[in-house]
């Protein structure tokens, strides 16, 4: 069975192990606080509330796309949320792509279409990235899961538009 595009690739927010450690450990004190509360009056029944809260939006953020990438037919295309705009490159206008760490950085904070100092950047998770430079030296750092296959599907979609 062919696949409709050369690649695809979904990035979701909730599952970068940084921030799911850091509300782990938040409900995990809710629950302490709630354990230990020494003054049985409402203030306990929140602390419960809060927990169970966390964890519950952190089971929705994990099946939360922040972005999806498809490369087809000489072009990647990046598709984010509900009121971003799709951004399209077109690989006719790449010169160079070569894979590179994201950032040197623990906590990096998910962005979309983040315009800084010369780049363009797309994370969401992880600490690799795909780094294509155009004819005007604009750089755009696109954070994924596969840097491997994405760069091998890139080089060849490039390959194949000469």
């Amino acid at each position: 069975m062919e696949s409709k595009y050369a690649y695809i690739e979904k990035q979701y927010i909730g599952r970068d192990y940084v921030r799911i450690f850091i509300r782990l450990i938040m409900a995990a004190f809710c629950f302490a606080a709630y354990v230990y509360e020494r003054d049985r009056d409402n203030t306990q029944d929140l602390f419960l509330v809060v927990g169970f809260g966390i964890i519950g939006v952190s089971m929705l953020l994990l099946f939360l796309i922040q972005y999806k990438i498809v490369v087809d037919n000489g072009s990647m295309t990046l598709d984010g949320l509900w009121t971003t705009k799709r951004v399209k490159i077109d690989l006719n206008s790449i010169v160079d792509v070569r894979k590179a760490t994201y950032s040197r950085y623990f906590f990096n904070n998910p962005v979309y279409n983040l315009h800084t100092k010369g780049t363009i950047r797309f994370y969401s998770s992880g600490k690799d990235a795909v780094v294509l430079t155009d004819r005007d030296g604009l750089e755009y750092f696109i954070g994924t899961q596969r840097p491997n296959e994405l760069f091998l599907v890139i080089k060849e979609e490039m390959r194949n538009l000469k």
